[in-house]
């Protein structure tokens, strides 16, 4: 028996996750990066320079793996080792500005784009369309183990996984679905 179709809200959110997957590719290609070395970057964008230690723990993967991944950022020059700035014995990860620049030049356009679509929208709309994804969002998080259940870290020699891309997902056409 086939599984019930999504209404087309549900169908236009998997289209969302599909191309958002696709343009986190596409920012990955633009710096030259891997996805976990581009999730690294993103931390270090966001929350500014990181010890080691602490990017291994917001990727979910070993102290070893994350020195690869450091090593191969440092190597294309998106960031430096540096001295922690209170502990002489530490390093912090400090990405380059100009790989912040141009992730960010990368971003922004599709950021502010997603943006001004509210601007169609009347008050009501608006309020309307942020209770849904409100509650999209905490259905999501209700799916996700508890941090103290969360898995153990990855390790440091992942699994070799093809990067050829899929078929794109489409939400103007419907899923066809095999079988009985």
């Amino acid at each position: 028996m086939a599984p019930p179709a999504a209404r087309r809200p549900t169908q236009l959110l998997r289209d969302i996750l599909d191309t958002s997957e696709e343009f986190e590719q596409h920012v990955g290609r633009t710096l030259s990066v891997n996805a976990t070395d581009l999730e690294a970057m993103e931390h270090l964008i966001m929350h500014g320079p990181l010890p080691p230690t602490e990017l291994s723990r917001r990727l979910n993967i070993s102290t070893a793996a994350v020195t690869s991944v450091i090593d191969r950022l440092i190597s294309v020059g998106h960031v430096t080792r540096e001295q922690h700035p209170t502990d002489r014995r530490s390093v912090v990860v400090v990405p380059n500005p100009r790989s912040v620049e141009t992730a960010i030049a990368t971003l922004m356009p599709m950021i502010m784009g997603i943006d001004r679509v509210l601007d169609e929208f009347d008050d009501a709309e608006t309020t309307v369309i942020e209770r849904y994804l409100d509650r999209v969002v905490t259905i999501y998080r209700e799916q996700l183990p508890e941090p103290t259940e969360a898995p153990p870290p990855k390790p440091a020699v992942a699994r070799p996984r093809a990067d050829v891309p899929g078929p794109r997902r489409s939400s103007s056409k419907p899923d066809v679905h095999a079988g009985p």
